[in-house]
């Protein structure tokens, strides 16, 4: 069985999620490729959007948003994902189970006396009557269940009733509460109920989008369990490699795996994308000393396809800055490059700004090893 370095992993991933070079392709379609952006930070997914496509402007996804084509809603591991309306009718059956789990799991000594299902019966009248906070609709059932705090009502009632959160959350340039109504209301379709056929989907497009990748990797992407029946059920259809820990890794037929030396310029992401966190064995992508970066909400560059260092924007005085922290020190050629890629960055970020600038700050780590400098 061959086996697959971090680097060609690197490089099978990047090719996948987009990363390797911009791609001619509308916000929509990229959200289906990537099923979906993690969004609990609302205008995160602007910066993953900006990075692989070549044409994006933060209005395309505005569009979006406004036109119900895309939502942000609960999925995989219990945090919200932005996905196009189609994506969120197929994937919030799939993983419905998993979040009223997880939020049991969190809650139950926190819910005492609280039966879910009347809990359920009770909330779901009051986001489908008008878009709520989960806290407004907890404080409104507070009084039947004393003791239990409304935020914790509220809590798990995001759970346990399908909502999507409505503009103008989420919107590029503006602000709004985290007001929430139920799927069938903002969409207009039922949810369907899911079956084998739609948690083999899952896979095979979670192999499409990440692969090669391990059982362990699925089920930590998903937040899902007992998918070893249908990765049975997917194996002769599935091509298998091995990693350098003797892991078997599965992948779909067609998946890209470029020359492991295929260039890969700099890439800004945002906080919590799922090229990082989708995977058990993050090796590939991040070094195990900054792993916890990874669940902190840091926003990563990427040089040579792996996180190199983390950023953010500060704006005082009508000038908007990026301010680039490395985790090792980057050759001269990677800077500059990094500058180039975070002045055009700042084109959106920094809209309105009078003065925009790209400030590198110093590593205290050791040099960045590199190939081909």
């Amino acid at each position: 069985m061959t086996v697959l370095d971090a680097r060609a992993l690197n490089r099978a991933l990047l090719a996948r999620q987009l990363l390797l070079r911009r791609h001619e392709m509308t916000a929509e379609d990229a959200l289906e490729r990537l099923m979906g952006l993690q969004a609990q930070e609302p205008l995160e997914p602007y910066v993953g959007l900006w990075s692989r496509l070549a044409a994006f402007e933060p209005a395309e996804l505005v569009a979006l948003l406004e036109g119900r084509r895309a939502v942000r809603t609960l999925l995989m591991r219990r945090t919200l994902h932005l996905v196009t309306a189609r994506d969120c009718l197929v994937l919030r059956p799939v993983h419905q189970s998993m979040l009223v789990a997880r939020m049991v799991s969190t809650l139950r000594r926190r819910l005492p006396e609280v039966d879910l299902a009347e809990l359920t019966l009770a909330g779901r009248p009051l986001f489908e009557e008008q878009p709520l906070t989960v806290s407004d609709a907890g404080r409104t059932l507070a009084d039947r269940w004393p003791g239990a705090t409304p935020r914790d009502l509220g809590d798990a009632l995001s759970s346990l009733v399908p909502l999507v959160q409505v503009p103008p959350r989420g919107i590029w340039g503006q602000k709004g509460a985290a007001r929430n109504t139920t799927i069938e209301a903002w969409l207009g379709s039922p949810l369907p109920a899911a079956s084998p056929e739609t948690v083999d989907d899952l896979i095979l497009r979670y192999l499409a989008a990440y692969g090669p990748a391990a059982s362990a990797d699925i089920r930590s992407w998903s937040g899902l369990s007992g998918l070893r029946e249908a990765i049975r059920r997917l194996r002769p259809q599935l091509r298998s490699f091995r990693d350098t820990r003797g892991r078997e890794l599965f992948d779909v037929p067609d998946g890209a795996l470029p020359d492991p030396d295929t260039p890969a310029p700099p890439r800004f992401l945002p906080a919590f994308d799922n090229a990082v966190l989708a995977f058990d064995d993050r090796s590939r992508i991040i070094d195990a000393e900054h792993r916890g970066l990874s669940v902190s909400g840091a926003r990563f560059l990427l040089v040579d396809g792996r996180v190199a260092g983390t950023w953010e924007v500060s704006a005082e005085d009508e000038t908007a800055t990026l301010h680039v922290t490395p985790l090792s020190p980057l050759t001269r050629r990677d800077r500059a490059a990094v500058v180039a890629e975070g002045e055009n960055m700042l084109g959106m970020l920094g809209e309105g700004a009078a003065h925009r600038s790209v400030e590198v700050l110093a590593s205290s780590g050791p040099p960045r090893a590199t190939r081909g400098t």
